[in-house]
């Protein structure tokens, strides 16, 4: 017999994307200029990664989020690579971050030849703890001239990765601060977290680098492409260097004076970018109604709902629901697939995956409990609400 809080749900989704069959966990969203631009990219021949739709998107992603430099990259993963190299993180170093995230965050470290510690996450954020941060560095830190060392591993700590999971804020605040201490960057993995704030101040921004999203499942979309955002001028001249294969600026010479990468967006993506930020109020609003009502049907049959953290203002990218089991997590799972709604589970817990089960790790007991009871729902911008938009 099907548990009828399955039904509960489905219906509540149903009722949310009546013209959807199936229904996807996330799609984007085009009802601005988005034809228009790229159009109008296409009529000056400027596709590539040189082209004022670049300059305009960065220009005003930075001015959204309050950074002083933001720099368009091809995917979040490449922005991901990119911060760590610029804040100094090299071949044998440790980078502390959490287990429950997508892969790209374990692999961007792995690019650099460096070592993943996943410690525990919060049970309110699904974030890294700074709790668990701290307690691993007063067990393991040892200070030498050259930066903190992992008394464990004997390797330098040279980073820590912290996510704003699903979109909610961590505590980033103490985490900046428990980092601060020992001197250890913070590059943010605010990939999920476009219009997330905490404590008044949009996330990204906290640590040194902060490093956003625009894969085709994101709130703003540009196809694939990310954001780097810093305030620090140097890091960022840093970091535009090594996106533009490390080219020395020159009229007619093609001088290279590193090892760099071809990660720049192109003016293409950048066009869809900036008519996706246009539109990006009306999505969040959305948003927020959608999860309200998830909030309500979470708590009318008695199931666990993932809701914005104190002192955060969460965009609720993808909404999670928290079953009591595992068991009773994959039939609600298999009931939604065959029912055509495209609901998935949180993401395998990184340490558990074949080329980091080495890695080392604290308990993750939160991270254990959670991530086998987590489902993310369909939490695509309803395309009603941007109908009844256009119609007022």
């Amino acid at each position: 017999m099907t548990d009828p809080r399955f039904d509960a749900v489905l219906t509540f989704i149903r009722a949310q994307y009546p013209d959807e069959d199936p229904i996807p966990l996330h799609v984007p969203r085009f009802a601005g200029r988005e034809t228009e631009y790229l159009a109008e990219t296409i009529r000056s021949t400027f596709v590539s990664y040189i082209g004022p739709f670049v300059r305009e998107f960065e220009q005003r992603f930075a001015a959204y989020v309050g950074a002083r430099h933001a720099i368009a990259v091809v995917s979040g993963t490449a922005g991901l690579h990119l911060a760590l190299h610029a804040v100094g993180v090299r071949s044998g170093d440790d980078v502390l971050t959490q287990p429950l995230t997508f892969v790209a965050t374990a692999n961007a470290i792995r690019y650099l030849h460096a070592h993943p510690v996943f410690l525990d996450i919060d049970p309110d954020t699904l974030g890294l703890s700074p709790d668990a941060v701290a307690a691993y560095l007063k067990a393991n830190a040892i200070a030498k001239a050259d930066g903190v060392y992992n008394r464990q591993t004997g390797r330098r700590i040279a980073a820590c990765v912290p996510v704003h999971t699903f979109g909610h804020p961590a505590r980033i605040d103490a985490l900046v601060e428990v980092c601060r201490t020992y001197d250890i960057p913070v590059v943010e993995d605010a990939a999920e977290g476009l219009g997330s704030l905490y404590q008044g101040r949009h996330v990204g921004t906290f640590g040194h680098v902060g490093v956003f999203s625009f894969n085709g499942n994101k709130i703003v979309t540009t196809g694939g492409g990310g954001m780097v955002v810093t305030q620090d001028d140097a890091l960022a001249e840093r970091i535009r260097h090594l996106s533009t294969t490390a080219k020395v600026p020159h009229p007619y010479e093609y001088i290279h004076d590193e090892v760099g990468y071809n990660y720049r967006m192109p003016n293409v993506n950048a066009a869809i970018g900036l008519a996706q930020m246009e539109q990006l109020p009306r999505f969040l609003a959305d948003k927020r109604a959608l999860a309200a009502g998830y909030r309500e049907l979470a708590t009318r049959i008695g199931v666990g709902f993932v809701d914005e953290p104190p002192g955060a203002r969460s965009n609720f990218w993808l909404n999670a629901l928290v079953w009591e089991d595992e068991a009773t997590r994959t039939a609600f799972l298999t009931y939604a697939h065959q029912q055509g709604v495209l609901a998935r589970a949180a993401w395998r817990l990184m340490s558990d995956l074949p080329m980091y089960r080495a890695c080392p790790t604290d308990a993750l007991t939160v991270a254990r409990d959670r991530a086998p009871r987590l489902v993310n729902v369909p939490s695509s911008v309803r395309r009603q609400s941007l109908a009844q938009e256009v119609a007022s």
